[in-house]
This record gives C-alpha cells, sequence and structure tokens, in this order.
C-alpha cells in the first residue's frame, strides 16, 4: 500500500516479558508476608531445610562423641594410655571435645545462612 493514503505507519514496539521481575518479586514477599497458601509453602521449606541441617549436624556431633568412649571399650591400648596422668579417653573427652563443638556450631552458622540467603533470593528472583 501506498504510505500517503494510509498515513505514516506506527513505530513497531518490541513487548519483552521477562523484565517484569518487579512484579513476581513483589507478588512473592506479598505471598509470605500474608501468609498465604504459596507464602507458607515457601515458609515451610526453610523451616525444613534449617530443620534437616541441625539433624545431620547434631547426628554427627552424637556419633563421633559416642564413639571416643566405644574406642576406648574396643581398643584397651588406647583406653590405659595416659597423658600428664590422665586417662586419653577423658582427656579427649574434657577437651578436645570443645573446639569440635566449636567447629560444628560454626558450620551450622554458615550452613544456616546459606539456607536464608538462598530463601531470600528466591524471595528477590
Amino acid at each position: 500500500m501506498d504510505e500517503s493514503v494510509t498515513g505514516p505507519r506506527p513505530q513497531r514496539q518490541r513487548v519483552i516479558l521477562a523484565e517484569r521481575r518487579g512484579a513476581r518479586m513483589v507478588r512473592t514477599r506479598v505471598e509470605v508476608q500474608e501468609q498465604t497458601e504459596v507464602g507458607d509453602v515457601l515458609v515451610r521449606s526453610l523451616v525444613r531445610a534449617q530443620l534437616w541441617l541441625s539433624v545431620r549436624l547434631a547426628a554427627l556431633t552424637l556419633c563421633i562423641l559416642f564413639a571416643i568412649p566405644l574406642v576406648g571399650l574396643l581398643v584397651p591400648a588406647y583406653s590405659q594410655a595416659t597423658v600428664f596422668g590422665i586417662r586419653l579417653p577423658w582427656l579427649i573427652l574434657g577437651i578436645v571435645v570443645y573446639p569440635l563443638l566449636l567447629g560444628v556450631g560454626w558450620v551450622y552458622i554458615r550452613k544456616a545462612e546459606r539456607n536464608e540467603h538462598e530463601f531470600t533470593e528466591l524471595m528477590d528472583d
């Protein structure tokens, strides 16, 4: 067709739906704040991840703590060894356990913060 008959053609405008992240971000936060079903699922997933992390680290810690006297029962040389007049199993249970507990606490905090960071990234996507 002739441009003089129909007039100038309107400029084409490209519509990109992927740039509408703001609407989803606000909606996801609203879902959590208003405690809707979707928000409840998101919060439950965070709580479940934190619970699973704490159960795993507690089980690991208990296994290590119970292994110390168990090794003492199974290996007589270990249970009879002394350092500074104190039997080795008691020395380990009385002194070495504390750095272990500090390490487990440090790992828990790092991983719990990572879970929370991933949750907030999910909210910001």
